[in-house]
């Protein structure tokens, strides 16, 4: 078996993780569709509200309500160190604290994936005894590699001190496993964990501040009506939510646009985590993964490779924005942490040491105004500013400043070159201290040229030793479904696909996303064509809820427990 981490430098860092994971075959859904001239796609109830459809006439929709003092959305880095530190202040001062986390995924970890060369800043402050209370940090990093590929060669660039790439005192890890340990160590300290049970909706008082969360309904068939198992959802309710959704959460989405959170910064930009592919690339014939397995038959990378096994897959997106697209961290009742803001160092190719640590300043903060006795507060749900004020002064906001021009570099006319050019002279003499501040390109969304003025790309075809087809590596993430539940890829107008991204974009999500979700299939008439969503197939990865070039698909929840089973991810 292969367990390596290989980087280069494409534009940013590529990285492979070949791990343990079990294996079951893969179920296909075929969406349902009308005789109507525009075949119908989507049935959830947040586009068809069920109030207006006669099928629900005299279910009970009531929930049950719980109270909690905290409730974390997230049961990743973020929202785990969170609650390890709410608990450990609550136990240090003697005060009674109930803190709730609710998380999507069946297992704690099961929905985590990341390249995974973690620095251990915050976790040294948060568990200074990690090493003895049996962290799974068990390989340093001894030496690093930088390179550039040309089609045939890899020409090396040398890693200076003090340069972000230098990973000297970092470890790699599986993430998921180290995800996995820090839930036990928030349940010794007795926090609840949640696994299993996905945040669906975001719940307000009647003075508009966040009351918590509501999770999602379960026994609703595709078709989107009631089943006979038919069960509503729960609500937390809190004094403080925290949302650690991880990278373009849907309730984060939601909170966006209801206090205007992103007002004052600029869009938040991406990349595809299964080698990282900038998600601003503009020619709608590119595919990701195909890009992923053509990039391994490079010759300075094959021979890594060769003998192994794939005995896992997966996928996500992550943030690239970096510190111009931080938004609003706060807001009556809720707080932003982890990498659903987005707090990963770029350059670096790190997040998780960023994201421990904004769940433990949110922590911090939360509790001093939880316990306030004096506290008066002019919401229902408490307004916590001091979030933003601790985040300032912390470490975190001086590591991504200084780094902040280093991933807009990358958008100059000699491209890849000229932001290393950058980097070198700027980071490397200024450390960041130039008295200006680069912009994004904009939107993700927005990069992508109509088909009719690039060319295709011919990919090769896989081996089944060095690259493989899509859905055989989807199988071997471990995703599953309820099979009979409304798609979660949701579209506001089933229209547009077929109108809009076929007809000008040759359809990009059936080559962008890398499960295979999105099919164009010709309509049983003959006569047009229609797309064909295989909700079953997503790994939660969000890129096509990103990177649509018509913003039309809406990624929701899913039933509790749904997506990959990620082992060690």
């Amino acid at each position: 078996h292969v367990n390596g981490l290989i980087k280069l430098l494409l534009p940013m860092v590529a990285t492979i993780h070949v791990l343990n994971c079990r294996f079951i075959c893969l179920l296909v859904y075929s969406t349902r569709w009308s005789s109507s001239t525009v075949p119908r796609i989507t049935t959830h109830y947040t586009v068809y509200p069920r109030d207006k459809d006669p099928r629900w006439e005299g279910m009970e929709m009531e929930r049950f309500a719980d109270e909690a003092d905290v409730v974390i959305v997230g049961g990743g880095p973020a929202g785990l160190s969170a609650a390890i530190r709410l608990k450990q202040l609550a136990n240090q001062h003697e005060k009674e604290l109930r803190v709730c986390v609710v998380e999507k995924a069946s297992q704690i970890g099961a929905h985590t994936l990341s390249g995974a060369c973690l620095e251990p800043t915050a976790l040294n402050e948060l568990i200074p005894d990690w090493k003895e209370r049996g962290a799974p940090l068990n390989t340093p990093v001894t030496e690093d590699k930088f390179a550039i590929l040309t089609e045939k060669y890899r020409i090396p660039v040398p890693i200076l001190p003090g340069l972000p790439m230098n990973n000297h005192g970092n470890y790699l890890v599986r993430l998921g496993h180290f995800v996995r340990w820090l839930g036990e160590q928030a349940e010794e300290l007795g926090v609840e964990l949640y696994p299993g049970y996905a945040a669906a909706e975001v719940l307000f008082h009647e003075d508009g501040s966040v009351k918590g969360i509501a999770t999602n309904d379960v026994g609703i068939g595709k078709d989107g009506s009631p089943k006979d198992v038919f069960e509503r959802g729960m609500e937390l309710h809190a004094k403080v939510t925290l949302f650690g959704e991880g990278c373009h959460g849907h309730l984060a989405k939601q909170l966006y646009k209801q206090f205007n959170l992103r007002e004052n910064c600029e869009p938040q930009t991406y990349a595809i985590g299964l080698k990282e592919v900038g998600l601003d690339y503009t020619n709608p014939y590119l595919s990701p993964f195909r890009e992923f397995q053509r990039w391994k038959h490079h010759p300075s990378i094959m021979s890594t490779l060769e003998g192994g096994n794939r005995i896992a897959y997966g996928a996500r997106a992550l943030n690239e924005g970096g510190f111009q697209s931080i938004p609003k961290l706060t807001f009556p009742g809720g707080m932003l942490i982890g990498c659903s803001p987005g707090f990963m160092n770029v350059p670096k190719i790190k997040g998780t040491h960023t994201a421990m640590k904004s769940g433990m300043l949110a922590a911090e903060t939360a509790f001093s105004k939880i316990t306030d006795e004096n506290l008066q507060s002019e919401t229902a749900g408490l307004y916590i500013p001091e979030y933003k004020e601790a985040l300032e002064k912390s470490w975190i906001w001086k590591e991504l400043y200084a780094v902040r021009n280093i991933r807009p570099s990358f958008h100059n006319y000699f491209g890849l070159y000229g932001g290393m050019l950058y980097t070198g002279i700027f980071y490397w003499f200024l450390r960041g201290k130039e008295p200006w501040t680069l912009k994004h390109n904009g939107l993700d969304s927005a990069q992508l040229k109509p088909a009719k003025d690039c060319a295709p790309i011919e990919y090769p075809k896989p081996d089944g030793k060095i690259s493989f087809d899509l859905l055989s590596s989807v199988a071997l993430s471990g995703t599953n479904h309820e099979h009979d539940q409304p798609p979660h890829l949701t579209l506001k107008d089933d229209s547009v696909p077929v109108a809009q991204n076929l007809a000008i974009y040759d359809g990009p999500e059936q080559r962008f996303c890398p499960a295979g979700v999105y099919e164009y299939v010709p309509l049983e008439t003959g006569d047009g064509m229609r797309l064909q969503i295989n909700a079953q197939n997503c790994v939660h990865c969000k890129t096509c809820d990103i990177k649509d070039p018509s913003q039309n698909i809406n990624w929701v929840v899913p039933e509790g427990s749904g997506g990959p089973a990620y082992n060690g991810m």
